[in-house]
């Protein structure tokens, strides 16, 4: 079995939709989008929900105002500023708990509670080219690198159970705990960037992580033609630290017509930024079998 993850060093280089084309043009595979905190993968494959589940991840205290007596410990003792007066009570800002649970073991009246944290959710769904591992964090939830390894996990047992040998991600922008958690027992870390001053020094700090890890690392230039200096740099780079370049994509207004119809931009009309793509697959292919 192998595994591929596409991310890139800063959102907006047009990761999404090159994932969203490989998962056209790869067979025996399972799909799986990594970038929890804003997935978007969706959009495009229009995934039909097989089963749902609550990601539970750590807890959060919560004030009973039935047994609170305002004495006002817990507040002068949380260090996360997440203790309000209301009224002549106390409540707690959950955004702004860290669930280190100092209130709930001091408070002499035992009105604190310290519930599972109820973060967001995980879905199994189906695709028109194949299964589909995501989920989506509810807003200013944390764990989101404990997600990610739950996601890779079960798609790998996914794939496992019905005999494919390919699981495709879409990983998070960055160089974050999800990118670190997205690069765990990963064959091939695609790359997406732009030929910008950000686009470069971004792709230097995430193909740095790569190579931490001994990931092997291949990189994609999308929207080579808007700045033919920067996109130099990258070649050198590559060059320089014997990275694979499989394509240097056109600005191509057939991305933003394939995504108004909700498709990949492969399985459209012909153009040039379609075949380069399935040219790009192609290498893929090979460098994972090299």
């Amino acid at each position: 079995m192998r595994e591929i993850v596409v991310i890139s060093g800063k959102g907006g280089t047009g990761k999404t939709s090159i994932t969203a084309a490989f998962a056209h043009l790869a067979e025996s595979k399972v799909i799986c989008d990594l970038d929890v905190d804003a997935p978007d993968l969706h959009l495009l494959l229009d995934p039909a929900v097989v089963r749902e589940e609550a990601f539970i991840s750590g807890h959060e205290a919560v004030i009973d105002p039935d047994k609170c007596v305002g004495c006002g410990l817990c507040a002068s003792m949380c260090r996360y500023d997440a203790i309000d007066p209301d009224g002549d009570v106390y409540r707690i800002a959950p955004l702004r708990c860290e669930g280190c649970k100092v209130c709930v073991a001091f408070c002499p009246e035992q009105a604190i509670d310290f519930p599972d944290r109820h973060c967001g959710q995980r879905y199994l769904s189906d695709t028109r080219f194949g299964p589909m591992v995501h989920a989506q964090l509810f807003p200013g939830q944390e764990n989101s690198g404990l997600l990610v390894s739950r996601l890779k996990k079960e798609a790998r047992v996914l794939a496992e159970e019905r005999g494919l040998d390919l699981i495709l991600c879409d990983g998070a922008p960055g160089i974050g705990c999800p990118v670190i958690a997205s690069l765990s027992q990963t064959d091939l870390a695609v790359v997406v960037t732009e030929p910008t001053p950000s686009g470069v020094h971004d792709l230097e700090r995430v193909a740095g992580l790569c190579d931490h890890f001994r990931t092997k690392v291949a990189v994609i230039i999308n929207k080579h033609d808007l700045n033919p200096e920067h996109a130099g740099r990258i070649d050198a780079l590559c060059s320089e630290k014997g990275y694979s370049l499989l394509a240097r994509l056109p600005h191509d207004t057939a991305v933003t017509e394939a995504m108004v119809r909700r498709q990949a931009v492969t399985e459209g009309p012909d153009s040039e930024i379609a075949r380069n793509i399935r040219e790009a697959w192609l290498k893929i292919t090979n460098l994972l079998h090299s």
